[in-house]
């Protein structure tokens, strides 16, 4: 832990339990994300007669420090049930 210094007083550890879920990989930039989740809201769920069950995550899959914004891969996970 020395080489990454102390832990910021603002970090905190999550525990998800989301059941059902669907996961869309975003290629690009994680500003530019709302485009993925946008066609995951307006085409995918719809399509699957699935709406959400909870709030989204992401899973940064690569160092933004190392990767081109082009090339960064976070994965968007969405808890979703059926529509009743």
């Amino acid at each position: 832990m020395e080489k990454l210094g102390e832990a910021p007083k603002s970090l905190r550890l999550d525990t998800y339990e989301e059941g059902r879920s669907v996961q869309i990989m975003h290629v690009g930039p994680a500003v530019e994300q709302c485009h993925t989740m946008t066609r995951l809201h307006g085409e995918y769920l719809p399509a699957h007669n699935l709406i959400c069950n909870g709030p989204h995550h992401e899973i940064y899959l690569t160092d933004p420090r190392r990767a081109a914004p082009e090339k960064q891969k976070t994965a968007l996970r969405q808890p979703v049930r059926s529509v009743s």
